[in-house]
């Protein structure tokens, strides 16, 4: 089993690779996270953001499957298909997309806490997607949520209903301003639940096992990154799941032992969206226009991406954590016709060089480095002989500073346009 992941905040362009490297796998499988990632993928000049649907969809002899450690929204995940078969009327997602029975789901009610925890002063605000993530991750733990296995039992309508009615009950109590109707949300989450069980839910960690036995080849798929893990990123402004090459063995119920290449995918600068410490930000004209030019936007919400210069010692944390063989670098065509490019390699206090891991330094100041920028028209360039020698110069030194390979480097946002280098 490959592992594909994200070593920044997010953001870094897994989708497209997965979409890519996909068809040299029999099964793509998501491991973690829920209708908060966004996975946008380019095909015949249309772009589609896949929140849910695992990156291979578009294969049609690839099989995908919503692992366990995911949380599934059945009213995202039925917009989410519907949206789908509209942007490719070719893709049959009931025969290709396999549930597990154990993730646990996503209630309405789950959405109104997170918007009633993000707005109320009484509660830490960390700038959620606002999909209710967290309180199903945290209903998860506290034993006290519902998994996609239930769907299929006599009693689960009453059981849900008794979930959302004492939910709504406390959102009342608390004074939250603007409730939509129970009995609007209710039926809308019962209509979703008829229309997710057309799909294939079953156990699909013995799936997965059983296709490894038999030589089958698996990509896991991670959303978010790897500093917005929940126990190694920059917590709180975390996401509320394991976002790292071990969360995919626990998310798919994988042995370590059978994990292969693991590919992280980082950006030649960092973005980051919601709050939290973010050092090398570049809060200027120059910030506004780098996000401009790279569309850093939220392919999810639309948030504007905050935008700074690439963050090395976080990024060697990364690629410690998650043992990664293969690194692939996105968006330095978006760094092209700058005279220089700047990259952080270490931070100091009070003139001493301190290590940086999950916690970044509150008061630490970043040291810059600057490289020789490059200058090209990356539309035309088709092999790596044709890139600038400046920009392989900055890939030389990425990989004598991070000690990992790179493997892929990304030129453009269409599929096609990732050059492999090794």
């Amino acid at each position: 089993m490959d592992i594909v992941l994200g070593l920044q905040w997010g953001d870094e362009g897994k989708g497209k690779f997965i979409d890519l490297i996909s068809e040299n796998y029999d099964i793509t499988a998501r491991f973690n996270g829920g209708a908060n990632a966004g996975h946008s993928i380019e095909r015949k000049g249309r772009k589609i953001t896949l929140k849910m649907i695992p990156s291979g969809i578009f294969m049609k002899e690839v099989q995908n499957i919503i692992g366990t450690g995911t949380v599934l929204d059945p009213v995202s995940f039925k917009k989410e298909i519907l949206n789908l078969q509209v942007f490719d009327d070719t893709v049959q997602p009931e025969n290709n997309i396999i549930i597990s029975k154990k993730a646990h789901l996503v209630m309405p009610t789950h959405k109104l806490l997170d918007i009633f925890m993000e707005e109320s002063p009484e509660y830490t605000t960390i700038g959620t997607t606002k999909n209710g993530i967290a309180q199903a991750y945290s209903n998860k733990i506290l034993r006290q949520n519902l998994r996609v296995g239930d769907i299929f039992s006599s009693d689960f309508q009453s059981r849900a209903q008794h979930i959302l009615d004492r939910d709504y009950r406390m959102l009342e109590e608390e004074g939250m301003i603007v409730l939509p109707a129970l009995e609007e949300i209710s039926k809308e989450f019962f209509d979703a639940v008829e229309f997710l069980k057309k799909f294939n839910c079953t156990e699909t960690e013995i799936h997965l096992n059983k296709a490894l036995s038999e030589g089958k080849k698996v990509l896991a798929e991670g959303s978010q990154a790897a500093m917005l893990d929940i126990d190694h990123g920059t917590y709180p402004y975390v996401t509320s799941s394991s976002t790292t090459a071990s969360g995919a063995s626990s998310g798919l119920g994988v042995s370590p032992k059978e994990i292969g290449e693991i590919y992280g995918i980082a950006k030649a600068y960092c973005t980051r969206v919601g709050n939290g410490a973010f050092p090398t930000e570049l809060l200027d004209e120059f910030g506004d226009d780098l996000r401009m030019k790279g569309n850093e936007f939220g392919s999810n919400t639309g948030r504007p991406r905050r935008i700074g210069w690439l963050d090395l010692p976080a990024l060697k944390y990364a690629v410690m954590i998650n043992g990664v063989t293969q690194l692939v670098l996105t968006k330095a065509d978006v760094l092209s016709g700058l005279k220089s490019v700047a990259v952080c390699t270490h931070y100091e206090l009070n003139g001493e060089v301190i290590p940086v891991s999950g916690t970044l330094p509150e008061h630490a100041q970043p040291v810059l480095k600057w490289l020789e920028g490059w200058n090209a028209d990356f539309s035309k360039i088709k092999s790596t002989s044709e890139l600038p020698k400046e920009l392989m110069n900055f890939l030389t030194f990425l990989e004598a500073e991070l000690d990992v390979p790179v493997g892929y480097l990304s030129i453009g946002p269409g599929r096609e346009e990732i050059l492999k280098m090794k």
